[in-house]
């Protein structure tokens, strides 16, 4: 974390609310941009959340590297074309 400070670099670890010692203190969490990182890493987490809830990145059936590389790829493909059709209006689908 110190080589991160003298880099000029903040991270954006999350900030543990539970105990009072936390690895990180006020001068990372108090700016807005370390709430949007947040926020947009909820949004990273959910998609693979989502890939191995009974789907196929929970249990691989292949192998391989290439194997590997196309099953990741066509499933969150699959869940990035699932958020773009929430974020039409409905029925704007139907009538393409």
């Amino acid at each position: 974390m110190t080589d991160c400070r003298e880099r000029g670099i903040t991270q954006h670890v999350a900030l543990n609310e539970r105990n009072r010692r936390s690895a990180i203190d006020a001068r990372t969490y108090r700016h807005a941009g370390y709430r949007e990182s947040r926020r947009i890493h909820k949004r990273i987490e959910e998609c693979f959340g989502w890939a191995k809830d009974g789907r196929p990145l929970r249990k691989m059936k292949v192998y391989g590297k290439a194997g590997v590389e196309y099953a990741t790829t066509l499933t969150l493909d699959v869940y990035t074309l699932m958020r773009m059709t929430r974020l039409l209006p409905p029925g704007e689908l139907i009538g393409t």
